[in-house]
């Protein structure tokens, strides 16, 4: 039989995952860009599928990640010391969305989104300080 000594833990929920990070929406971002910036030199409509395909399913995945944040992670002290916090997220996330990086082919948007998501990021840094 073991016995274990017992151990002071702080969660921001009851099962601490350890995964909130901004950085998992941007990796999504930039693929979108990328994906963008590939097909304007392809003409072929078989890639141009297959890469809609793959960019409205990482568009949505920024969308996810930023509402995990959202909802999950910030927490009313933060929208308190942070007010702009709620119009940045909802801003970003449609940048994401059908019309933003889901639904159009525009480089211009998938900066705008990388731009947002850095400033959530710059946040995000802020509230692990203390």
């Amino acid at each position: 039989m073991f016995t274990f000594a017992p151990v002071e833990v702080h969660a921001h929920c009851d099962l601490p995952c350890g995964v909130y990070d901004p950085a998992q929406a941007r990796i999504e971002a930039q693929s979108v860009k990328a994906i963008i910036e590939k097909v304007a030199d392809n003409d072929d409509p078989d890639f141009k599928v297959r890469a809609t395909i793959i960019k409205e399913q990482r568009s949505q995945l920024v969308k996810e990640h930023l509402w995990v944040l959202w909802t999950d992670y910030f927490k009313p002290p933060h929208f308190e010391k942070f007010p702009q916090l709620h119009t940045l997220v909802n801003e970003a996330t449609k940048l994401a969305g059908a019309s933003g990086t889901k639904g159009e082919w525009d480089v211009a948007k998938a900066d705008e989104l990388l731009a947002k998501i850095d400033e959530i990021a710059a946040i995000f840094a802020e509230t692990k300080k203390g």
